[in-house]
């Protein structure tokens, strides 16, 4: 049976217990593994929590419908650019503040109606705040299995995530977002399903050092 999630169920959901479990893995992420590599090739641990921070507040803002420069470009660029922005000084404090605004943002009914943007696109609500969720719970993983901490995503933020995936599967842009979906079990658990579908092996590890 296919896990899915729909509209109704989408406009009242909770941010908060996805934000803050990612709020906690960040918390829990020492120094000297800022460095490490991710589940992202493209992101280092360090550039990860950076992305974390700026599309927190960007999508922040969508939900409020404040749409100005944090909306209209993407909360980051590749971090092997010049222009891409490197992890605040004071981010163990500003992510989690952030992300707490997040949640608090689309609990408000309105974040999830009409028209919004992010990254420079302009999206329905609705579409934005399932994008939103799917960042937490795919991005939370990355940072987990590249800091060798424990996972359990909220339940309701990680089916809405899978139907999320599950959706774009058909979607010709996909390829700007996602990697190729990496084939998992049916009889997966739904996290390792939601992750394949993401583009990402549900199987990695972080490389040894030699």
């Amino acid at each position: 049976m296919t896990d899915t999630t729909d509209t109704a169920d989408a406009t009242t959901l909770d941010l908060g217990p996805q934000a803050r479990l990612v709020a906690r893995l960040a918390a829990g992420v020492p120094d000297a593994r800022l460095a490490d590599r991710t589940p992202c090739p493209e992101y280092t641990v360090s550039d990860l929590l950076s992305h974390l921070t700026g599309l927190a507040v960007a999508f922040r803002d969508a939900a409020r419908k404040d749409l100005g420069p944090t909306t209209d470009t993407a909360p980051d660029t590749a971090p092997d650019t010049a222009a891409a922005p490197s992890l605040p000084a004071g981010w163990r404090e500003e992510l989690p503040r952030v992300l707490g605004e997040l949640a608090e943002a689309w609990r408000d009914p309105a974040a999830w109606t009409g028209m919004t943007r992010a990254g420079g696109v302009d999206l329905p609500g609705d579409i934005a705040g399932m994008v939103a969720v799917d960042e937490l719970v795919i991005h939370g993983w990355d940072l987990a299995r590249a800091t060798g901490q424990e996972y359990a995503p909220d339940q309701a933020a990680l089916r809405a995530s899978h139907a999320f995936l599950l959706a774009s599967v058909e979607d010709e842009d996909r390829g700007e977002i996602f990697g190729p979906v990496v084939p998992v079990p049916d009889d997966a658990p739904l996290l390792d399903r939601a992750v394949g579908l993401s583009g990402r092996d549900p199987g990695w590890t972080p490389p040894t050092s030699m």
